[in-house]
């Protein structure tokens, strides 16, 4: 298992920002990093992702406000969150997919605990 730590999480106002990082602990790098949410009662939902060669991804919802982006050792993501609105208040989850480390490569998907971006009106 991969582990997968977030943080940057917290409680804004409305039009406010915040900057959420990732990193798979320990990995080279990994094939693809993604990051979603999830609401108390309601599905986790995809919000944005990057691969291993940078390209992105993102939901309607948080395009032109949220970007992905990641280090040059690619173990590492941030999603820098702009124009925050009430909606995007959720617990929010990394995702790895495929990561390498000590030659290994480990195919599977790895989520972290998360963190949680509360914005108030």
């Amino acid at each position: 298992q991969v582990p997968v730590v977030e943080s940057g999480g917290g409680s804004v106002q409305a039009g406010g920002s915040l900057r959420l990082s990732c990193v798979a602990s320990g990995y080279i790098q990994c094939n693809y990093m993604s990051w979603h949410r999830q609401v108390l009662g309601k599905e986790r939902e995809f919000v944005s992702g990057i691969s291993r060669v940078g390209s992105t991804s993102y939901a309607d919802s948080v395009k032109g406000r949220f970007t992905i982006s990641q280090d040059d050792a690619k173990n590492t993501v941030y999603l820098q969150m702009n124009g925050l609105k009430p909606e995007d208040t959720a617990l929010y989850f990394c995702k790895t997919t495929g990561c390498e480390r000590d030659g290994v490569f480990y195919p599977q998907e790895d989520w972290g605990q998360g963190t949680q971006v509360t914005v108030s009106s």
